[in-house]
This record gives structure tokens, sequence and C-alpha cells, in this order.
């Protein structure tokens, strides 16, 4: 069943249309990643999903149920929220806000649902500490456990392995699949087509050409074969600088 589905979706900023006539479909289980050049739209389409940022024209169609404030979301990071001075729990309690209505303090229902989402991300270990002194790849886990106190359907990741050495963003792809095997449907930004060639079951490439399909109809398509053997010349060129 779809989870979200875009009919002529036209999107951008100040009647500056970005991207037009965008239609797809993801449904539950789905592991989506949205790829493409800088500037062309990927973080604009996140926040439109989100509702953050109203459509341009077309619509949105939210389906099985889901509302907007059941959306778990991590986005990019700035500078200031990495030097952000809570603690690794206020961070995690802090998804539960979406859903608390006007009930002004968290419940124990909120609390013991934190606690299973830092044990499910391994940092429950760190929970007294403050977050700006934890590590890049430990302070993503911990902004997945906040996300996924909002959700139990679809998390919306914004390039959550921005800045994270290689060995630090395998274990985060691999935490990424592991919850989209159980059962958490995934969108997810990335600059890395080879690794979105490898994790998702669908691809998004927008910009100057477009396309939405299946991760295997991506690597037959014209679009995918050249930015795949464009990835490969660049990841070769780098390993052979080392």
């Amino acid at each position: 069943m779809a989870l979200i589905k875009t009919k002529d979706l036209s999107l951008g900023y100040d009647n500056e249309v970005i991207l037009k006539n965008l239609n797809i479909e993801v449904n539950e289980g789905d592991y989506l990643c949205i790829v493409g050049e800088n500037g062309s739209g990927k973080s604009t389409l996140m926040k439109t999903l989100l509702g953050l940022i109203s459509p341009q024209g077309g619509e949105i169609i939210l389906g099985d149920g889901l509302k907007k404030n059941e959306i778990g979301y991590l986005p990019q990071q700035t500078l200031v929220q990495k030097d952000f001075p809570a603690s690794v729990t206020e961070i995690v309690l802090s998804g539960c806000q979406a859903r608390m209505g006007l009930r002004p303090f968290y419940s124990k229902a909120d609390k013991e649902l934190a606690k299973v989402n830092m044990e499910r991300m391994g940092v429950d270990k760190f929970k007294e500490k403050s977050y700006r002194n934890l590590s890049g790849g430990q302070q993503q886990r911990v902004l997945l456990a906040r996300a996924l106190c909002a959700t139990k359907k679809l998390l919306l990741l914004d390039e959550p392995v921005s800045g994270l050495d290689p060995m630090v963003t395998n274990e985060m792809y691999g935490l990424i699949k592991k919850l989209n095997e159980e059962g958490i449907t995934i969108i997810m930004i990335s600059h890395d087509i080879h690794a979105a060639s490898i994790y998702a079951s669908h691809i998004l490439h927008i910009g100057e050409h477009m396309f939405f399909g299946t991760n295997e109809e991506y690597k037959k398509s014209n679009i995918g074969r050249f930015f795949l053997r464009k990835d490969l010349v660049h990841r070769n060129i780098s390993n052979d600088r080392k």
C-alpha cells in the first residue's frame, strides 16, 4: 500500500519552480534513495513531503492512515546543531513532541519509547552525556533514535552519512538497512550513487534528467549507467590519490 504518492507535484521557493510534474509512489517497505546533482531540489522535495514547504503545484497524498506528525525526520545537521548542549536522553525524548498534543510533560510511555530506541541504536550507554561531546557517528545514531520516537512506519533521512568517515558510513548504511528490513519504509537523500545502487529498492534521480523506478531498472537505464560509470571513475581516482 502506498504511504506517500505525489501527483503532478511541482516544488520550489518564492514562486520559483525547481521541479515540475513529479509523480512517484512510495509503498510500505520500500527503500527509496533520492539522488541527483547539487541544487537539483532534493532537500526541497523532502521538506515539501514533510509539509515544511508548500507545493508550487500538484498534490501529496498520504496513505495507510499515515499522518504528517507520524513521519520520522533526520535533517542535515548544521554546526550549531552539532554543538547543542542537551543530554542524549533529552534529544531522543524530543522526538515524542509531535504526538504529545496539549500534554506539558513526557509520559511514562514516551520515556519508555525513548529508552527502547536508544537501546535499539546502541546509544543508551551515552544517555546522560551531552550530545555536543559525542562523535559524528554517535550523534547520527542519537538523531535516528529521536526520529524513531516519531514513527513506526516512515523515516525521511537527508544525507545521514554526510561528514562521516568510511567505516562509520558503512555502519550507518547497515543500520538503516536493518531498520528497513524490520519494516520501516525509508526515503533517503544521498550524494552516493554507488551506495544507493547497493541498498535502495527504488531510486529517484532528479535534475536535468529524471528517473523513477526500481534499483534494477535504474542500473539498466541510460541515466543510471552514465552516473554509475561516472561515480566509479571518481572513486577510482580518489583511491589512486590515497
